[in-house]
C-alpha cells in the first residue's frame, strides 16, 4: 500500500474546496520508486470524452473529477468522482500496487462516489451521468 505525497494531499484539499464551476481533473498514479501516489497532471475545464483521451490506455491511473452535473429536474450539483482507471492489460504487479492504494487515497481525499472504468472507452459522458444518477 502506498503513501499519499503530502503535497498531492494539499493539492486534494484546495481541489475539494475550489469555487470554479468547470469540469476539472486531478490525475494521480503511483511513484514505484518512492512507494508514493502523486499527482501526474492537472486539468480545468476539460469533458469526460477529453479526459478519456488524457489516460493510458494500459496503465492504471487515479482521476478526481469535479463534474457539473445537471439533475432530471434541473438542479446543478458538482459532485466530486473518484475514477479508477484499471485497464485490462496492464502489468499484474502494477494492479495489485494500484488497487492497494485505493481505499486509502479515497479515505485521504474524503471522497463518496467511486467508480472504476477497466477500459478507457468506458469513460464518457453518459456513463457517469449513469452512475451519478444512484446518488440524490
Amino acid at each position: 500500500v502506498c503513501e499519499v505525497d503530502p503535497e498531492l494531499k494539499e493539492k486534494l484539499r484546495q481541489f475539494r474546496f475550489r469555487k470554479e464551476t468547470d469540469n476539472a481533473a486531478i490525475i494521480m498514479k503511483v511513484d514505484k520508486d518512492r512507494q508514493m501516489v502523486v499527482l501526474e497532471e492537472e486539468f480545468q475545464n476539460i469533458s469526460p470524452e477529453e479526459l478519456k483521451s488524457e489516460l493510458p490506455e494500459r496503465q492504471p491511473r487515479f482521476v478526481v473529477y469535479s463534474y457539473k452535473y445537471v439533475h432530471a429536474d434541473g438542479r446543478v450539483s458538482y459532485p466530486l468522482c473518484f475514477i479508477f482507471s484499471s485497464p485490462v492489460g496492464c502489468k499484474p504487479e502494477q494492479q495489485m500496487m494500484y488497487a492497494g492504494s485505493k481505499n486509502r487515497l479515497v479515505q485521504t481525499a474524503e471522497l463518496t462516489k467511486v467508480f472504476e472504468i477497466r477500459t478507457t472507452e468506458d469513460l464518457t459522458e453518459a456513463w457517469l451521468q449513469e452512475k451519478l444518477s444512484f446518488f440524490r
